[in-house]
């Protein structure tokens, strides 16, 4: 699975589009991505993207998550993670995981900003499963082409150090990112 990309450097520090409209007031839970360069923190969109925001809190508290890495990391683009296949040392395989089951797309008005979290897929719009991007700047050719579901509300800086990563010619960074997902009140 793949993100499609084209290169933008866009930086502008506006507001996302889902501001607070996107979130459910009393949802009650964050995401937290502790990763050994730091650790973010992502308030969902359950308003804007239900189906994907309950499959992103399923697997998060199943644990299955925890060993992934962000396997591929683009400057002035975004850090793609969440994938099974990168649990392993296998570079080739990496990106073409997922749950082994797909969730219907769920596009919405929430502009690719950065710091918004959203899920990457193949060519079909309805293949997203477990792998997610994080914007590390604003991408709003993705707008209504992904479905953004979440935005890292602390911790961006984070971010920034794994998109800065040394990485190889498939941007895989050259040492593994590992993550650990967990659910948390806010």
């Amino acid at each position: 699975m793949i993100v499609s990309f084209c290169a933008s450097t866009a930086r502008a520090e506006e507001k996302t589009g889902a501001d607070k409209k996107g979130a459910k007031k009393g949802s009650g839970e964050i995401a937290v991505i502790e990763t050994s360069m730091g650790t973010m923190k992502v308030r969902f969109f359950p308003n804007k993207a239900p189906g994907h925001v309950e499959n992103f809190k399923k697997l998060a508290k199943s644990g299955f998550y925890n060993g992934t890495a962000f396997h591929r990391v683009i400057p002035d683009f975004m850090i793609q993670g969440g994938d099974p296949n990168s649990k392993g040392d296998d570079r080739s395989v990496m990106g073409q995981g997922g749950p082994g089951y797909t969730i219907k797309a769920e596009f919405n008005d929430v502009h690719h900003k950065r710091g918004i979290v959203s899920m990457a897929r193949s060519s079909d719009p309805d293949s997203a499963g477990s792998q997610f991007f994080i914007c590390v700047a604003d991408s709003e050719f993705l707008d209504g082409q992904y479905t953004a579901f979440g935005e890292v509300f602390e911790g961006m800086d984070v971010a920034d150090k794994i998109v800065s990563s040394p990485r190889d010619e498939n941007d895989n960074p050259l040492k593994k990112i590992e993550m650990k997902v967990r659910l948390a009140a806010k």
